[in-house]
């Protein structure tokens, strides 16, 4: 067994805000493969197998120069998370092609308030008024963003919604394995898992992509890899109930790309759903920094 790093909740929440950054990239990415920006648009399961696919390659050449210990692997974890991750996935790239962005991002990063949730039966971890304050004020944030609208309530709003219940599971899952195995380890075994699974999911839809779609690609790929290190990572310094109101990040950075690429300036809805989101994990970060040296 891998002793569990030291526990660190503002290195945690740091690692979490920057990933956050490459996820929203990603589901940019995704919405421009599901269009027809680059060629024919492709299906929502062969964007998520060209994620794992480039993303275990990635750690593949990571652990072939790294050569880290590995102990054996705690398959139920690892498929419980892998099956997870891959569905939440998959569901978050269909919905991004179906309605705009941000609201896709706002629903389905509702999975900090099932993951929470789910850590006091699972994980038995103890979640206190100023935590409870702290994702309430996040989802109130999320819940301005969204600019509830008769469209928002499509059958393809549930996408993203199955997207959060999924990713909400899998950050438990990845909680149970952080300390258990080396982190290489536990990235390189759930890509390998979700290749796998990917790979037999696309075969009835699999179209060969164009050479800017498979940069696009590439690109997710990778930027997942980065974003699911600094995820894996921070889990192992602070509690899931901790950092995952930090996720709520991804909302701003979506927020911010529309503007660099879509030229779409944030209203001052926009503005007020950002700054209530950052409230919300300032106020946990500097609760939990006071209990630190108290």
């Amino acid at each position: 067994m891998i002793k569990s790093r030291a526990q660190n909740p503002m290195l945690a929440a740091s690692l979490i805000v920057f990933a956050t950054a490459f996820i929203a990239a990603t589901t940019l990415f995704a919405k421009a493969l599901g269009s027809d920006a680059f060629g024919t648009a492709l299906h929502p399961l062969q964007i998520s197998q060209g994620r794992y696919m480039f993303a275990f390659i990635g750690f593949s050449l990571a652990a072939t120069l790294l050569r880290p210990k590995f102990a054996k692997p705690h398959w139920h974890w690892h498929i419980a998370r892998s099956v997870c991750g891959w569905a939440g996935v998959t569901l978050m790239f269909a919905s991004v092609a179906l309605i705009p962005l941000a609201d896709a991002t706002a629903i389905s990063f509702l999975n900090p308030v099932f993951a929470m949730l789910l850590a006091i039966p699972l994980l038995g971890e103890r979640v206190g008024p100023i935590r409870w304050s702290s994702a309430i004020i996040a989802l109130i944030g999320a819940s301005i963003l969204l600019r509830p609208t008769p469209a928002s309530f499509q059958i393809a709003a549930l996408l993203p919604l199955g997207a959060a219940i999924c990713l909400g599971f899998e950050l438990i899952f990845m909680k149970k394995l952080a300390g258990k195995e080396n982190s290489l380890q536990i990235l390189l075994v759930n890509n390998l898992i979700g290749l796998g699974i990917s790979t037999l999911a696309v075969l009835p839809v699999w179209t060969p992509p164009t050479p800017a779609q498979w940069g696009l690609l590439a690109l997710i790929g990778i930027f997942m890899a980065i974003a699911q290190t600094c995820f894996i990572n921070a889990v192992a310094r602070a509690d899931a109930s901790f950092v995952a109101p930090f996720s709520y990040g991804t909302l701003i950075f979506a927020t911010l790309y529309d503007l660099i690429f879509y030229d779409v300036f944030p209203d001052i809805v926009t503005w007020i759903g950002a700054g209530i989101i950052i409230s919300g994990a300032l106020l946990l970060a500097i609760r939990e920094a006071q209990l630190r040296r108290a």
